[in-house]
């Protein structure tokens, strides 16, 4: 489907992690002593209630903010002690990401979305690379449409595709599918967890859907910014998330 080399999944601990923001109130800390372990390959569904702290520990994950206390390593990086620019490399290089929101220019074409970011960073076939995985996606003949002329699950498949062109060994997803009605939101999830094993690469999805979060090899529940839950410890105690 993507094409190349498979790179394979990476390895990430979270060892003590928090992060505190300064409000009004005073400090909340909106991921507080997390500890977890997720091996190379796996796929991982984060559920819990609005504001418990699921994306910003998706973020942590993600290189995109620092943790107030305690450390990250992505494939053995230690990604918590690096500079702004050490943490750009680790996006680019290992890193796609999917929002609920598809984030798509809307003055570009669904083939010139996926292909821009390999375009920046000097891919020689970007194009004919993003052509080809859209085809792949069913979406070969949409190509040349812009944003507003898909519908929602197009456009959404469009930012699947351009997370995963360039090989990233680890995905991450925040409510990929929030906007999207069942029927859809199930072929996301399916195209995720297809691109994931076709590359290798390890997938962490924010899911409020129990049905997506079953889908998925692990789950993980968080509470007031703590993990309360692992269905690898014990799946029976498992919350639904449509219930959190």
């Amino acid at each position: 489907m993507i094409g190349g080399v498979m790179n394979g999944g990476v390895s990430v601990t979270l060892d003590g992690v928090s992060k505190r923001f300064a409000t009004a109130a005073g400090p909340v800390d909106a991921v507080n002593g997390v500890d977890l372990e997720i091996p190379a390959g796996v796929s991982l569904a984060i559920t819990g209630p609005s504001g418990c702290g699921k994306s910003t520990l998706l973020s942590l994950v993600g290189a995109l903010e620092r943790p107030s206390q305690g450390r990250i390593e992505i494939a053995d990086r230690h990604v918590s002690e690096m500079t702004e620019p050490e943490r750009v490399v680790v996006r680019r290089e290992l890193i796609g990401f999917v929002f609920q929101s598809d984030n798509l220019q809307p003055f570009l074409s669904a083939v010139e979305n996926i292909s821009l970011q390999l375009a920046l960073s000097g891919v020689a076939d970007a194009y004919e690379r993003s052509l080809e995985l859209l085809g792949t996606l069913g979406l070969g003949d949409s190509a040349g449409k812009f944003p507003d002329q898909l519908s929602g699950g197009e456009r959404q498949r469009v930012a699947v595709a351009r997370a995963v062109v360039h090989r990233p060994r680890l995905i991450l997803a925040d409510e990929p599918t929030g906007a999207l009605d069942v029927k859809n939101s199930l072929a996301v999830i399916d195209l995720l967890r297809a691109v994931q094993a076709e590359v290798g690469a390890t997938l962490i999805l924010i899911t409020h859907d129990e049905a997506v979060a079953q889908r998925l090899d692990r789950r993980i529940a968080l509470l007031d910014g703590r993990v309360v839950a692992d269905s690898d410890a014990d799946p029976e105690r498992m919350p639904d998330p449509t219930n959190a």
